[in-house]
């Protein structure tokens, strides 16, 4: 498998001026988080829509010879936004910050993107060809299309979303799967990704409380050693050999240092490529 990171988890930097930054919404420059993940050993990324958009951040990301791995669709989005609405005003300009954002992700080479559900909805059939159709446009320019199961969204458990993914009977909609996600539904991660089989398309990784979604550093909260095995174990017996990134919260005391004691924990338990 691969390792990968999302590198939101950088952006606001250490020590006191990450307090300043977060109250004036100021990110690190992208520049500087590559720097921090090339350093600790990483050879691929996560971004958001906005980020690898200027020359120098391409620059920085040639120079570390770094890949990108995913791409987050609703990062970045326009407010006030939803595919799971029937009017215009709201879907429309989601839409077209979804395509810009896979056609995007194809540009920088990245062979996964997603979408994050926004709130519960009781008619998910109505608008599913929005998903279909953003499906369509990630198979035209060779990026898979995955839905993270989020809970209290419009696909809270893994099961929810990956019903719904069969529903819309498109193949390039996928589960992107989020272990800290199972643990606050109570969804056992390893039974989850038997459940998702040829369907999951990434995974990412962090730890909580089993309630909140705090994306602590792995072991931090609930998980252990053990269940991390038995985690990448399932993995192995589905044939996934694609990426896991670390999704670690910007707002942690120290995030480099999660992504740091992260990595060496997901090193000791499978080989990395």
């Amino acid at each position: 498998m691969k390792l990968s990171c999302c590198i939101w988890a950088l952006e606001e930097g250490r020590g006191p001026l990450r307090y300043w930054r977060r109250f004036q919404k100021r990110r690190v420059s992208e520049t500087q988080c590559l720097n921090q993940l090339a350093e600790l050993g990483f050879h691929s990324f996560d971004v958001c829509p906005t980020m690898q958009r200027s020359p120098e951040a391409q620059l920085a990301r040639e120079q570390r010879g770094l890949s990108v791995s995913c791409l987050s669709i609703c990062h970045d989005a326009p407010s006030k936004t939803s595919f799971h609405s029937d009017d215009p005003s709201v879907w429309e300009p989601l839409v077209a910050h979804a395509n810009d954002a896979v056609i995007h992700a194809s540009r920088l080479g990245a062979h996964c993107a997603y979408v994050v559900p926004s709130t519960p909805t009781e008619n998910l059939s109505s608008y599913a060809h929005r998903y279909s159709e953003l499906a369509e446009l990630g198979q035209q320019n060779g990026v898979k299309v995955g839905i993270e199961h989020f809970p209290g969204t419009a696909f809270p458990t893994v099961q929810s979303t990956l019903d719904f993914i069969k529903s819309v009977d498109h193949p390039n909609l996928y589960l992107l799967f989020d272990i800290g996600h199972a643990q606050m539904s109570n969804e056992d991660p390893a039974e989850a990704i038997h459940l998702a089989g040829e369907r999951l398309a990434y995974v990412h990784l962090d730890d909580n409380n089993g309630k909140d979604d705090l994306h602590l550093a792995l072991t931090d909260g609930v998980q252990t050693k053990q269940s991390l095995r038995s985690f990448f174990s399932a993995l192995g017996d589905i044939g996934y050999n694609g990426t896991v990134s670390l999704e670690i919260h910007p707002t942690l005391p120290d995030p480099l240092d999660a992504i740091r004691r992260s990595k060496h924990i997901v090193e000791d338990l499978i080989e990395i490529r």
